[in-house]
């Protein structure tokens, strides 16, 4: 569609123009402007080759300013606005005077990405242009492989270049599972911390402290050699409540030492490392730019706050911010090669690699980490970054494993051992799960949107770390007096995950306690516990569930969104692992009230024994996988993390049925995941790939300018003088201005943008005295001479090398599901709307969100610009 556009627009018949939302929208985030002299070099070369006979002489001709150097404007600071003080810098660069015509055209060329390349180009809270990005590297690939022939200094360059991909996702595989083994270590040992300590050494975990212990018991009780702080403080073992009044209260002053020193962190040396980053990291390579958001500070930062916040047991996750660190890794590493730290667009493939290797190491599922950057969290992904994000993946989970952070031997978080088989009448109760886990995702995406948005416009927002401390004294408060939520999320799930074994009784006595029956009712016992009926330990187990489910639910809804590290993968699996093991213990039951029934007599029986056919573990498994998936909206890409993430293979179609289930369910109160809704929540101009435009408005009912707006800016193909054009560039901050051929016709020339003028103009006053300010601009092909009898005349400035002949442009009847494809799948940040030739109106991606906003019945003025 895109190539018939380009392919009818006619230069002389279509008129690029600009308005008062020519890409400043009042504000707008779309008025960055980037260097484009090169592609519309290549595009004006080739399109004069077509249309005329012009040798590559007259192609030079065109390239430099002056016949003897070319000069490229250079920004040294990212965030400084590019007008103010005017303060440019010009690099001047020879041209070689001995050489053929086509080797001048390629040195030229070569000399204006050396020029171009060495500062970024985009101001913070911009977006990039994505066709003009690939433009730059196809041109630059081709620079490449045109003189690697010349020298084998250039031949190495040009082998650099080709394996510099691989390289650079290499480097960011070692260094994401280095900080995620790191990461685990840090937080398990701070987790401990607040119920005890080691005195021998006390950087051991209780867990590595009582390995040597002769005393411990298989429940890991009576190890001498870990003290908890009732004893660190000398108080009596016969002293019951002043032991537990003692430890209760050092856990909780732990977990505020812990959680105010991470908000601290944050909030002085990196604010950027608040929350999962998830809707962040989504947003950037959809093409936005937020500077510092994945810088070094950020990745400190949020390495070190993260430990301290999950050690704190407040009801969030390191797995969320493991994908923004390792997305802080790829977007460093990235620097090392101009090839992707010099062009934003092959940068966003080293990031879309690096969120894999993100969740890789987060949950050991190097297969679903890949699948979760492309199905979540990637806006362009090509296949050569499926292979390079597989290798990534690959290389961080390796690194994780050679680590061992878990001291099990295995990748995996949550290691089943259990293989029993599933039966075809548990669908239903597995479609159950999945259907509450949606439930109580829309229910969680509602209350935690309603709630961020409040704590944002309330003096609440304004307290942030008071705020933590209050929601980790409540939370360590009432946590501590129950078992499973005493213990951090992770090993809760752990727990509930696995199967009752007459080991498991011990280690776990309430959870797995069934009442023992006599001999002559007693059924097999071959595979797990026999199939008996809820002990008094179960029992007390079941409510202390009961509590804990909701405990977990509410909390939730308030501390993800807090200003610390906060990931919502666990806290969500851990609400869901809760609910499918109640539901599994109560199909457990309900097959052991009623053995002859239809659904399950024949499954669970043997000849004339019975066996128990349910079980409560992977009941838990399913419901973490549903309530994750209500959250997020993940499908595949969960299906595939949850049995990476357990090692059960063979209960895939019982997660893929709760998965579906989940997902049919939370969509019927939205189609809209915690992460989509906290980019709404926040205003990132995110335009979703993956939405469909289904209302029937046409671009004319979205262009601008509408009745009463500012007439269009213009520039003249040749009425205009250079006083004239550095006026406009000063009194106004649009990204880029239509070029016509007069005012009468309104017809196109071409598209100019903002910086490119701004290069132009300064570049010409530098190489000639005689640019003055009224000094007549040209962007015709040819322009007049100087004389040679005025020496002080005003000389002629030709700038039509830096117009864009071919600007994406629709007409006004186009369909606005055809623009919004457009915008989408092409990147663009704006196009124009013409009629016969002649110039209506523009639409930029702001205009496009406002729009779907407006459809939506939500508040168009929220999308954040600079």
């Amino acid at each position: 569609m895109l190539l018939g556009l380009r392919g009818k627009l006619n230069p002389k018949n279509n008129v690029v123009s600009n308005n008062s939302n020519q890409g400043k929208d009042n504000g707008t985030a779309f008025n960055d402007v980037t260097m484009s002299a090169t592609r519309n070099q290549h595009f004006n070369g080739k399109s004069r080759r077509k249309g005329n006979s012009d040798t590559d002489d007259e192609l030079l001709d065109m390239m430099p300013l002056t016949n003897q150097t070319t000069s490229f404007y250079q920004d040294d600071s990212e965030d400084d606005p590019l007008l103010g003080d005017r303060s440019f810098q010009v690099r001047p660069t020879q041209t070689p005077k001995s050489a053929s015509p086509s080797s001048h055209l390629i040195q030229s060329l070569d000399d204006s990405i050396a020029g171009m390349e060495d500062y970024g180009t985009y101001d913070d809270f911009h977006t990039i242009d994505w066709l003009r990005e690939m433009s730059r590297n196809r041109l630059r690939h081709r620079q490449i492989t045109h003189r690697k022939k010349e020298s084998w200094h250039l031949k190495l360059r040009a082998l650099h270049d080709a394996w510099s991909g691989w390289l650079v996702v290499l480097l960011v595989g070692l260094s994401a599972g280095t900080c995620a083994g790191i990461i685990d270590i840090v937080t398990k040992w701070l987790s401990d911390v607040k119920l005890g300590v080691c005195p021998e050494k006390f950087w051991l975990n209780k867990e590595s402290c009582c390995w040597n212990s002769e005393t411990v018991t298989p429940s890991g009780s009576n190890c001498t050699k870990w003290l908890a702080w009732s004893d660190v403080f000398g108080m009596s073992a016969q002293n019951a409540q002043g032991v537990y009044a003692v430890n209760y209260v050092m856990y909780i002053v732990v977990a505020v030492i812990l959680a105010t020193f991470a908000g601290l962190l944050v909030k002085v040396f990196a604010p950027y490392a608040c929350g999962s980053g998830i809707p962040e990291v989504k947003t950037i390579l959809s093409g936005f730019i937020i500077r510092g958001y994945l810088g070094k500070w950020t990745l400190l930062i949020k390495s070190l706050a993260a430990p301290l916040s999950v050690a704190a047991n407040l009801s969030l996750g390191k797995e969320g911010p493991l994908v923004h660190i390792a997305a802080c890794c790829g977007n460093i590493f990235s620097y090392l090669f101009p090839k992707y730290g010099k062009n934003e667009a092959k940068k966003r493939e080293v990031l879309s690699a690096a969120a894999a290797a993100g969740v890789s190491v987060a949950f050991g599922a190097p297969v679903g980490g890949v699948l979760f950057s492309l199905e979540e969290v990637s806006y362009y992904f090509p296949m050569k970054t499926l292979w390079r994000s597989f290798f990534c993946a690959l290389t961080a989970a390796f690194v994780l494993r050679s680590m061992n952070p878990y001291g099990n031997s295995h990748l995996v978080m949550f290691y089943v051992k259990y293989n029993k088989p599933w039966f075809l009448f548990e669908l239903v109760p597995f479609a159950l799960v999945g259907v509450l886990g949606g439930l109580y995702g829309a229910a969680f995406i509602h209350a935690n949107l309603r709630w961020c948005k409040f704590r944002s416009t309330s003096k609440l927002g304004k307290y942030p770390i008071l705020e933590v401390l209050v929601l980790t004294i409540i939370t360590a408060a009432a946590s501590y007096p129950n078992p499973f939520t005493k213990v951090d999320a992770s090993a809760m799930i752990a727990e509930l995950v696995q199967e009752c074994t007459p080991v498991s009784k011990l280690t776990d006595p309430n959870l797995c306690d069934y009442e023992e029956l006599p001999v002559n009712q007693t059924y097999s016992v071959s595979h797990g516990h026999q199939l008996a009926p809820v002990g008094e330990g179960l029992r007390t187990a079941i409510w202390q569930l009961a509590v804990a489910l909701i405990f977990k639910a509410v909390i939730t809804v308030f501390t993800f969104g807090v200003k610390l590290p906060t990931g919502l993968f666990i806290p969500s699996m851990g609400v869901g692992a809760i609910m499918g093991r109640l539901i599994g213990i109560g199909m457990e039951q309900l097959v052991y009230a009623y053995p002859d029934c239809v659904l399950w007599a024949s499954s669970c029986s043997t000849n004339t024994i019975r066996e128990s056919c349910v079980t409560p573990g992977l009941y838990a498994m399913v419901g973490a996988a549903a309530a994750l998936g209500g959250v997020t909206r993940m499908t595949v890409s969960l299906v595939v993390i949850m049995f990476e993430l357990t090692g059960g293979l063979q209960y895939i179609v019982p997660l893929m049925a709760a998965a579906m289930f989940s997902k049919w369910a939370g969509d019927a109160f939205g189609n809209e995941g915690i992460y989509d809704g906290h980019i709404r929540l926040n205003g990132y101009p995110f335009l979703d790939n993956k939405e469909e435009f289904t209302h029937t408005t046409l671009a004319t009912d979205v262009m601008m300018p509408r009745r009463g707006d500012p007439p269009l800016k213009v520039v003249l193909q040749e009425n205009m003088t250079v006083g004239d054009l550095e006026h406009l560039v000063k009194t106004t901050t649009y990204n880029g201005f239509p070029v016509i051929t007069s005012q009468d016709s309104y017809r196109l020339l071409g598209y100019i943008y903002r910086r490119d003028l701004m290069v132009a103009l300064e570049n010409a006053r530098h190489h000639s005295e005689n640019v003055l300010s009224n000094s007549k601009a040209y962007f015709t092909l040819h322009a007049p001479t100087l004389s040679t009898s005025g020496v002080n005349e005003p000389a002629p400035v030709r700038l039509f090398n830096v117009v864009d002949l071919s600007p994406i442009t629709v007409t006004d009847h186009t369909p606005m599901e055809i623009v919004v494809e457009i915008f989408t799948k092409l990147g663009i940040r704006q196009a124009l709307v013409t009629h016969n030739g002649r110039l209506l109106g523009i639409i930029t991606k702001k205009d496009v969100l406002r729009h779907i906003a407006r459809l939506n019945k939500q508040d168009p003025d929220s999308i954040m610009f600079n």
